[in-house]
């Protein structure tokens, strides 16, 4: 007998097999529903490390021209004799009544004026003083047969005294406003018969030339300083790059775009004049530079109270091997329970810090077992204590072992407290090499004079070769032509 059903079993089996596969497709669309957005270890983040970026910023730099004045006194005292003055004159030294007779009686005078010693120079504020002692000594006699008993002497001394007021003009010369004076500590009077007889108009026009000669000799001194031309030497020598760390090299490369007058000052031994030099300062780590070729020194802009802050970025580097050698110690230090660390990975991926680890069981003795997941973060610099932590933890991927799973949140956040690096060292060396290398003799009698003594934070990149820490580092740089 044939069973009517048999006649439609294929046909049945077919729909149940259908509905079956509809119920699992149902069941897997499901779960991806109500599932939150797991990947999985193929998901790993890809690799895409940060573009390098110049390490440039507005700096200034002083170009100061330093002369000394005790060799500006001595080329001034160079010019000026031992002698300043002689007096060969005939005065009317008597003129009076003695008994009932009027005498009247001619003196010949003779004698001198010499310096006393040597010129000083010193400097306060924007002026510059200069004083010389001067001494003087004569004598009177009657000029005839009748008067030649009468007979007077005398001397004195005097301080000259100069002030000049230094100017730089807009085309680079030195201008000196000079005042000058001199006074008597001892009137020169010589004494006749009880009256005095004033030399000092005998004198005076002599010592009044030589106020004149040290004029003149002092300003032709200020034009042989050639400002404009030593500070077009400053402003060549300004272009030239600077190697300030030898291992791995790290250039500096200075471009400056203007140039400002601030002042002309003065101490007990030197003068100075001073531009600041403003510009860009780049900081390259590699190879050197291409040459930047130097343009013309620009007319003096406006001017300013005194050179700015020198201005550069100092570029700390940390390798990855370094911070995942960090990790492991982390880990090691306080392992999680029953689940072992095999592997950890550390790379750049699109401006985050990608952290992976492969765990497994600690049950599990095979060598290539685990589950690899991976953490995001990003570098978190404290420039006080100069460290370098990892903030906030966020998981990419997560395990489909829940004990495993378990291990990430701990580890994630054990690591977060525990992974500080330390480039305290490294801060320091960078620092010290640059400052060394700052303070260097140049050519054409200049010499340069830098020193670096704070600095902060600029921006931290995540390079193919490490995380780099730009640090804003300010201090003084000096192009110093002088003593």
């Amino acid at each position: 007998m044939i069973n009517p059903l048999r006649s439609f079993q294929p046909e049945y089996d077919s729909i149940a097999n259908r509905s079956r596969a509809g119920k699992k497709a149902r069941l897997a669309t499901f779960a991806l529903a109500v599932l939150p957005s797991i990947a999985f270890g193929a998901d790993k983040p890809a690799a895409s490390p940060d573009a390098a970026t110049p390490l440039i910023t507005t700096s200034r730099i002083s170009a100061t021209l330093e002369f000394g004045l005790p060799a500006l006194a001595a080329a001034i005292e160079r010019d000026i004799p031992k002698r300043l003055a002689t007096i060969d004159e005939r005065v009317n030294c008597v003129h009076r009544r003695v008994f009932v007779f009027r005498v009247n009686a001619n003196c010949d005078v003779w004698g001198f004026v010499d310096r006393a010693g040597p010129v000083s120079l010193y400097g306060r504020g924007d002026r510059v003083f200069g004083a010389v002692s001067i001494y003087g000594a004569a004598e009177g006699q009657g000029a005839n047969r009748f008067t030649a008993r009468i007979r007077g002497e005398t001397q004195a001394r005097a301080t000259i005294e100069v002030e000049a007021r230094p100017e730089l003009r807009r085309d680079g010369s030195l201008r000196l406003n000079i005042s000058d004076s001199f006074h008597w500590s001892e009137q020169p009077y010589l004494h006749v018969l009880g009256r005095e007889v004033d030399l000092a108009p005998y004198v005076e026009p002599s010592i009044r030339r030589q106020l004149d000669r040290i004029r003149s000799r002092a300003l032709a001194g200020a034009r042989a300083l050639d400002l404009h031309g030593k500070a077009e030497t400053a402003w060549r020598h300004t272009f030239e790059p600077i190697k300030l760390v030898e291992d791995p090299p790290v250039w500096l490369q200075l471009t400056p775009q203007s140039v400002a007058f601030a002042g002309v000052r003065a101490n007990a031994k030197v003068l100075w004049g001073s531009l600041e030099l403003a510009g860009s300062a780049e900081t390259v780590v590699g190879q050197q530079p291409p040459a930047v070729i130097a343009t013309a020194l620009p007319p003096l802009g406006t001017e300013v109270a005194g050179p700015g802050t020198f201005d550069v970025i100092l570029p700390v580097r940390i390798d990855y091997e370094t911070l995942k050698e960090k990790i492991g110690q982390a880990i090691a230090a306080v392992p999680v329970p029953d689940t072992s660390v095999r592997e950890v990975q550390v790379y750049p991926s699109s401006g985050k810090l990608v952290i992976g680890l492969r765990i497994a069981r600690s049950s599990d003795t095979d060598s290539d077992a685990g589950q690899w997941t991976y953490l995001s973060t990003t570098p978190k610099v404290d420039t006080d204590k100069q460290t370098v932590g990892l903030a906030d933890i966020d998981l990419i991927t997560s395990p489909n072992d829940s004990q495993i799973g378990s291990a990430v949140q701990q580890l994630a956040a054990q690591l977060k407290n525990v992974v500080n690096l330390d480039y305290g060292i490294s801060y320091l060396n960078l620092l010290t090499a640059a400052n060394e290398r700052l303070t260097r003799p140049l050519k054409d009698g200049f010499r340069m004079e830098g020193h670096l003594d704070s600095a902060k934070l600029e921006k931290v990149q995540l390079l193919a070769d490490g995380i780099m820490i730009a640090l804003h580092a300010s201090g003084g740089l000096k192009i110093v032509y002088g003593l």
